[in-house]
């Protein structure tokens, strides 16, 4: 990571940026909607803290539309990686689910220092992306070619490589693609699939369905 220091925030400030920042990387539509949805906030809520982050010049609008300024980048990038490099440590080094690290990984993200991030990094052998396959900041990543599941063909062999944010979020979804083994390397089959999107895949002599909002996200290499 550069040696600029980003200057402190309130956790709240931190946690819209990381919303905008990842709302933006799973290419949904950065408005105020989609935030409040991320969130479990109510819309007047995300239209005050809005306000107050475009006063503090770490977003601009433009058509209702929301992005990070220099400095919002600055500090998202900073609250990301730092969730991704505790999911890391969380699942590999203490051995949580999917699910447990997440959730506390929202903790750690905002008292995470320098030298305990120096740290992590260190004890993990300099990770590149999270358990779930999505890009850790600052680290010397190059994403695969990927598309959707859902656009695999019947019959057709993948990998899974990425399970995006946005299904982070969906109640109960971790813990039943972790169950699954719908994990980042695990090879598989799609062995059938509907015209909704929702599809059947083989993976480890296990045949599991997956929905289609699920399939429609899920990143895999073919």
């Amino acid at each position: 990571m550069a040696e600029y220091k980003t200057p402190e925030f309130h956790p709240a400030f931190e946690e819209y940026c990381e919303a905008v920042y990842e709302l933006h990387e799973d290419d949904v539509e950065v408005i105020q909607a989609r935030i409040a949805d991320r969130l479990m906030v109510s819309r007047p809520a995300v239209s005050e803290m809005i306000k107050r982050l475009e006063v503090e010049g770490l977003v601009s609008i433009e058509r209702n539309a929301i992005a990070l300024t220099t400095d919002g980048l600055r500090l998202a990038e900073r609250v990301v990686r730092r969730h991704r490099l505790a999911e890391r440590f969380l699942t590999d080094i203490l051995g949580l689910s999917w699910a447990d690290a997440h959730k506390e990984a929202g903790k750690w993200e905002h008292v995470i220092s320098e030298p305990v991030e120096a740290a992590i990094v260190r004890v993990l052998g300099d990770p590149t992306t999270c358990p779930h396959g999505n890009p850790i900041p600052g680290a010397d990543y190059i994403a695969p070619a990927s598309v959707p599941l859902s656009d695999v063909v019947v019959g057709g062999g993948f990998t899974v490589s990425r399970i995006p944010e946005e299904l982070e979020f969906a109640p109960g979804l971790l813990e039943f693609l972790e169950g699954a083994d719908v994990v980042p390397g695990r090879a598989g089959k799609l062995t059938a699939a509907s015209p909704d999107g929702t599809t059947t895949v083989e993976i480890q002599g296990r045949h599991i369905g997956i929905g289609a909002f699920a399939s429609q996200r899920i990143l895999v290499t073919v």
